[in-house]
């Protein structure tokens, strides 16, 4: 029963950071002065909460996909001395919008489940 309800949590989990995800990492870019790169996103997602986001940092390149998909984020490749190239990104002018409306709908989500959680009525 136990490795039943860890499944079900795991699950519920998964779920809840699917849309988490890409408003957090939104909000570290509207953040930035300048643009970053996948590893220095993932630190800042490190250090958000002393757990940390449940997140693996593979998971993390196709939400910046997807975000940049959506026009939401824009980037921009550049030699690396130390490796690889690396792709550097940063919050568009729609991705700024959508964050302010993603904001919006975060506190009044925020606000009905906790409402629930702690029986109020309202």
């Amino acid at each position: 029963m136990e490795e039943f309800a860890d499944a079900v949590v795991r699950k519920f989990q998964k779920e809840l950071n699917a849309g988490t995800v890409s408003l957090v990492l939104l909000a570290i870019m509207s953040r930035s002065d300048e643009p970053l790169y996948g590893y220095q996103i993932a630190k800042q997602l490190e250090g958000a909460s002393d757990a940390g986001i449940p997140l693996k940092q593979g998971t993390l390149y196709p939400v910046l996909r997807s975000l940049e998909s959506q026009g939401l984020l824009s980037s921009r490749v550049e030699p690396s001395v130390s490796g690889p190239p690396r792709k550097y990104y940063s919050i568009t002018s729609t991705g700024t919008a959508v964050l302010e409306s993603w904001k919006e709908a975060w506190s009044r989500t925020r606000d009905f489940v906790d409402g629930r959680l702690e029986g109020g009525r309202g």
